[in-house]
Order: structure tokens, then C-alpha cells, then sequence
């Protein structure tokens, strides 16, 4: 029987290294693909557009939205963020495990549609931790930094909805952990409701042979 994919929501505060992290895993391990997200916000330096992101305007976004071209979106910040769809459901057909790097209105939107798609919050060690991360980019102001932290803050009060959390200290130890549970949540019976309805019939069929 063919592997299905499986949808994969990676969350975490800014800063607390979950792109890094999604890099490594795309590195390590073959059976994966990132999907690429669509955002109204300027490109940061050595981004390329459809690499990191899709780059896009306002105007454009909101015209995907009004054709149901996107999974979820949501607002970020002052930006707009959002999945396509086709890419992901090509990616899932060919069995592969989808990757999706986004914030928690738009993860929660996901869980609501795709009931099987799997949750993950990527957390730092601290929230010290997360200041250093915030301010080591040296990409963003002090005003910008406050409002990831206070950002970070909100989102802590929804991590309870997430199926696993995820410390990232180690990089290494923390893509393995990543790349465990996922192939765990492949053994979910709900997430194997044909092989689990094959195994019934070819039963009751022994049974009924025996009678």
C-alpha cells in the first residue's frame, strides 16, 4: 500500500530558529518538502523570491484569496502570510510529508480543515534565549523586536492546541526529534484507516472460511 503524506504545521515564536531547523530536516532526510509560503512583506537580504518566499503585493494576495487559492492566510505583523494550495496537495499525492512554516492563526485554520494535519511548536530554551536570537539577526529595530516579543507573548497562550512542542537547543537533536515524531504520526491508526478496514475484512473473511 502506498505512503501517504502527511501535512506537517511547524510553529514557533520569531527567533526561535524554526526555519534553521526546517532547513536541516529538508537536508537529513529525503521524504520531505517545505512548502513555500506567500507574503506581502519586503524580502529580506539573500532571499529570492519562490526560494523563501513568494514575494507578492497587497492587491495580488487578497486576489488569491477571492479565488480560494490558498490553504489559510492570516495577518502578521502588518503582512499578509499565506499557503498555496496546489503545491501542497501534489506534494501529498506523491506521498510526500508537506512542511508547513507558519504562525499560529494560520495553523489553527489548518488544523480546522485538515483534522489530520500534524502540529508542531518549535519553543527556545528561554525566553532569554529568545531576545538573543531576536537581536543577533541585526535585521530589525528595537521597535520591531518588541513587537515579536510581544507577539511571542500572545502566541504562548495558544500552544496547548499543538499536538508536540519541540526545544530547540541543539539543532541536531532537535531535527531528529522532529523527523521521529513525524514518522510516528505515520503509524496513527486514524491516519491508516484503510490498512486498519483491510485487516477487518480479510479477518472476517478467515472466519467466515472456518465456519
Amino acid at each position: 500500500m502506498k505512503r501517504k503524506g502527511i501535512l506537517v504545521v511547524v510553529s514557533g515564536f520569531s527567533g526561535a530558529g524554526k526555519g534553521t531547523l526546517m532547513k536541516q530536516l529538508l537536508q537529513t532526510y529525503n521524504n520531505y518538502a517545505l512548502s513555500i509560503s506567500m507574503t506581502t512583506r519586503a524580502p529580506r537580504e539573500g532571499e529570492k523570491d519562490g526560494r523563501e518566499y513568494f514575494f507578492v503585493t497587497k492587491d495580488a494576495f487578497e486576489d488569491k484569496i477571492k479565488q480560494d487559492e490558498l490553504i489559510e492566510y492570516a495577518s502578521y505583523c502588518e503582512n499578509y502570510y499565506g499557503t498555496p494550495k496546489a503545491y501542497v496537495e501534489e506534494q501529498l499525492a506523491a506521498g510526500k510529508d508537506v512542511i508547513l512554516e507558519i504562525e499560529i492563526q494560520g495553523a489553527l485554520k489548518i488544523k480546522e480543515r485538515f483534522p489530520l494535519a500534524l502540529l508542531l511548536f518549535v519553543m527556545p530554551p528561554s525566553a532569554e534565549e529568545l531576545i538573543k536570537r531576536l537581536e543577533g539577526r541585526g535585521t530589525e529595530t528595537a521597535e520591531v523586536i518588541k513587537k515579536r516579543l510581544i507577539r511571542a507573548s500572545e502566541e504562548a497562550k495558544g500552544i496547548e492546541e499543538y499536538d508536540y512542542i519541540i526545544v530547540n537547543n541543539d539543532l541536531k537533536e532537535c531535527t531528529r526529534r522532529l523527523h521521529e515524531l513525524i514518522e510516528a504520526a505515520h503509524n496513527a491508526p486514524l491516519r491508516n484507516i484503510e490498512l486498519i478496514e483491510n485487516m477487518r475484512q480479510e479477518l472476517e473473511a478467515l472466519v467466515k472460511g472456518e465456519n
